[in-house]
């Protein structure tokens, strides 16, 4: 039923859902496990009878803790909604005709076309938003359609890869803490093994290159900690930018307002007050009702007094789903025929389709609208 949810992952009857691209949760997640592991059993275990009054255990005990709080964010960014719009069952009709038919330039219903863009005020500065053909609705303003999870996000900021989810409206301030987190950890484990080396190198009286030579656990530690960091720590600073002047990825990439006026930026202090201090906004969508079937699935779909999205007539295809895009007049390939011979039913004595896929209009098209399409099969 959820067609559009069709590249989503749910577990746990809806309470958690993934992106299509879920599988590298779990790279990340052993990127994350496997040195923690090998610096408490290496490392933190030898360091515990080394500071007095038992504060050797509280090495081990912080870096437990800290890997904990950072799965748990993790999770957080990866499993929840991240401001997906529910999409529209049929294209939104043009406001300009309030409900009147007659266009007044000769034009016929089926002939208009919905606008590509409309002007919103955000601030008082006028914002275009553009049409999704794919969720057939006005994109609310800072929103985005995802090409890997084929939906529209909510303060789109970026699909990220490593948690398998997009970075949006509900999401964004779990994957901040989650990545500044990754570089506190990364920079705790780099710190106490060089603390380790050089606990061994006060003990021994030998230098410090012997002192490594003695764990190597300590030396693979302290090179992937400072690979990781510089990842992870440049993404912290780079977001710590953009919350500051209330941008996301996509705009900075896109729109770049250094050139241009911000009209979401609203100060740096209430900037980071908006993300962090205010409450989590509702889904939009409940995962976990039942879905009725749809009305359209059982009869004809009611008419949409005969309005086009702004692609009808266009070669079809999302381009930002990269598919190539096919023209309505340009014959189907053999596997399209058989699916409308299986699907369908071409009545060719009435010169008329009475069954098409279910993307199409399922009322009888007029004989009018067939002439001149003799490239349709």
């Amino acid at each position: 039923v959820f067609y559009w949810l069709l590249f989503s992952e749910f577990l746990l009857q809806g309470r958690f859902i993934f992106g299509p691209d879920v599988r590298s949760l779990f790279l990340t997640i052993f990127l994350i496990l496997a040195p923690v592991l090998v610096f408490c059993i290496f490392v933190a275990r030898h360091l515990m009878n080394d500071f007095p009054d038992h504060w050797g255990i509280s090495v081990m005990v912080v870096a437990v803790v800290f890997t904990v709080y950072d799965l748990t964010l993790l999770l957080l960014t990866s499993g929840r909604d991240p401001g997906i719009v529910p999409r529209n069952m049929h294209p939104p009709e043009p406001e300009s005709l309030d409900g009147n038919n007659d266009t007044g330039n000769g034009q016929t219903p089926q002939q208009l076309r919905l606008p590509r863009t409309k002007d919103v005020y955000v601030n008082g500065v006028v914002v275009k938003v553009k049409y999704c053909d794919t969720c057939m609705l006005y994109r609310p303003p800072r929103c985005s359609h995802c090409s890997i999870c084929n939906n529209c996000v909510e303060r789109f900021d970026h699909h990220c890869p490593w948690v398998g989810q997009c970075i949006g409206l509900r999401n964004y301030r779990f994957f901040y803490m989650f990545v500044f987190s990754t570089t506190l950890l990364c920079l705790y484990v780099f710190g106490f093994c060089w603390v380790y080396i050089i606990k061994i190198r006060d003990a021994e009286g030998s230098s410090i290159w012997r002192a490594m030579l003695k764990t190597p656990a300590s030396m693979v530690l302290i090179i992937y900690c400072f690979i990781c960091v510089w990842f992870v720590g440049g993404l912290s600073v780079f977001h710590f930018y953009l919350m500051s002047t209330n941008q996301t990825t996509y705009e900075n990439f896109r729109y770049r307002y250094d050139r241009r006026a911000n009209p979401y930026n609203v100060g740096v202090v209430n900037n980071f007050l908006e993300i962090f201090c205010t409450a989590v906004p509702a889904s939009k969508n409940n995962f976990r009702a039942r879905v009725p079937v749809e009305q359209g699935l059982q009869q004809s779909r009611p008419p949409t007094r005969g309005f086009m999205s702004p692609n009808m007539g266009k070669p079809v295809g999302d381009l930002e789903l990269g598919r190539k895009p096919v023209s309505w007049d340009e014959p189907r390939s053999g596997a399209d025929i058989r699916d409308l011979e299986v699907g369908g039913m071409l009545d060719e004595k009435e010169g008329r389709i009475t069954h098409a896929s279910p993307d199409l209009s399922r009322e009888a098209l007029p004989v009018e609208l067939m002439e001149g399409r003799a490239g349709m099969h």
